[in-house]
């Protein structure tokens, strides 16, 4: 991941450029109108720490945030303007046209024998997770990664419903990634978004002896433009698979996996048995 070497935001695809550039445009805003951070703060509701972090660019601005600062300080629309970007910001470079698709897909369909999807990711699992990127990456980035995660999670809850499915290796759900607490609370997590109804999860077995996922984790995502896309992440590379042959051969694999899976009751009965001896 273009990420794991980082100390802080990283400059290589831009991003470190356009937060510092973007907080600039904030500290400009705020001498103008006579300010200092805390005072800007205390008027915006929010710490001096934050207003400081993400004039220096240090931290990702919330929408909510960037609204607040722009009608605070009379910017015009300015601030309000660069929220995209902001937003985009938030996801490492590599991930970023699919975390858009994502957020309005219809329908998703994943592949996962890593880790568990970071759709259905705990917090604090979540955490975990980023924590083992190596080399290590800096506590703040990880802090802003797992934030962004759990945005993503906004699409379990979305009404019109998106139809969502998964299907996790067994050996996923036995690694205690974080350990067996954080494992624990995760397995219940998923116990209880396994019974969404519009939300399937299955595990596959390690004793399969036929297995049609071996070539890796992928991703299959339909618009509401009825586009179907396959998104492929793997090391430090990542691709959006947008022709029809590509993305037809991968949904075809999909429903031989889900096939040879266990079904979704089946699952959520071997993630009970999973939890009692975790």
């Amino acid at each position: 991941m273009a990420v794991m070497g980082r100390p802080e935001l990283p400059d290589g695809d831009g991003t470190g450029s356009f937060l510092k550039s973007f907080g600039a445009q904030i500290r400009v805003l705020r001498t103008r109108a006579g300010l200092t951070q805390a005072e800007l703060g205390q008027q915006m509701q929010y710490g001096e720490d934050l207003i400081s972090s993400v004039e220096r660019g240090r931290r990702i601005a919330r929408p909510e945030f960037i609204d607040k600062a722009d009608e605070v300080l009379d910017g015009g629309g300015l601030l309000a303007a660069m929220k995209g970007e902001v937003l985009r910001a938030r996801y490492p470079a590599y991930f970023r046209d699919a975390a858009k698709l994502e957020a309005g897909a219809v329908e998703l369909n994943a592949y996962d024998c890593q880790v568990i999807n970071g759709l259905l990711q705990t917090e604090e699992y979540a955490r975990a997770v980023l924590t083992m990127y190596r080399p290590p990456v800096d506590e703040e980035l990880i802090e802003q990664r797992v934030a962004a995660r759990m945005e993503r999670q906004e699409i379990l809850s979305r009404r019109p419903a998106s139809l969502l499915s998964f299907v996790i290796e067994e050996a996923v759900l036995r690694r205690p990634i974080g350990g067996r607490d954080v494992l624990r609370r995760q397995l219940e997590h998923l116990l209880a978004i396994g019974q969404l109804r519009h939300v399937v999860i299955q595990v596959m077995p390690t004793d399969r002896t036929e297995h049609a996922g071996l070539d890796g984790p992928f991703t299959l995502m339909e618009t509401t433009e009825r586009q179907r896309i396959a998104y492929v992440e793997v090391q430090d590379t990542s691709r959006l698979h947008t022709d029809r042959e590509t993305v037809h051969a991968l949904e075809a694999r999909y429903g031989i996996i889900r096939a040879q899976a266990l079904t979704p009751d089946d699952s959520l009965a071997f993630i009970t048995t999973l939890l009692g001896d975790a």
